[in-house]
């Protein structure tokens, strides 16, 4: 991928396969580094060495936790600069907005619950109300970091309509 949509928002195709992808990779794999010479990287007697690495020279501190970080340990994010044990905790604890943990997948809830309980039927009676509500009321929402089509919804909202259209043809039948 170029790296122009490395770590950005929008969905590019992959250049080998062709697939429409996002490319979330590490920070430091594609920040431009200047040349230096492998003493200057090493730690002296006057110079803060990294936490991680104590034979390393410090970059930069930890703007959460103060800790000082060698280039190889520094992850840019937000445009601070913080160390791996910091973005874990932030992404654990959801403190970091831009790391997404996981994602629900509303459209394949609503079809399960419109599915499984046709095994039994009568539980029909209740869940396909609530597979109905799902599918309108998550319609909107974005449902994987990979784009998906509606086609669960909708299979969801066909199935709901149909199960609701045949208890209230049971409960007609019944009442006649």
């Amino acid at each position: 991928m170029p790296a122009s949509v490395i770590n950005t928002s929008r969905l590019e195709a992959c250049l080998s396969c062709g697939v429409t992808i996002r490319a979330d990779v590490f920070p430091n794999l594609i920040r431009k580094r200047p040349a230096v010479q492998t003493g200057e990287l090493l730690q002296t007697d006057n110079e803060a060495s990294c936490f991680y690495h104590p034979r390393k020279k410090a970059a930069v501190p930890c703007s959460v936790c103060g800790r000082f970080l060698c280039s190889l340990c520094e992850v840019e994010l937000d445009g601070r600069s913080m160390c791996l044990t910091c973005v874990e905790s932030g992404k654990n604890k959801r403190k970091i907005k831009s790391l997404e943990n996981k994602r629900t997948l509303y459209d394949t809830k609503a079809l399960s619950v419109a599915i499984v309980p046709m095994i039994f039927v009568y539980p029909t009676i209740i869940t396909a109300p609530i597979a109905l509500f799902m599918s309108l009321w998550y319609w909107k929402k974005s449902s994987s970091i990979i784009p998906r089509t509606k086609i669960r919804f909708i299979i969801a909202i066909i199935l709901s309509l149909s199960q609701i259209t045949g208890w209230l043809f049971v409960l007609w039948f019944f009442i006649r």
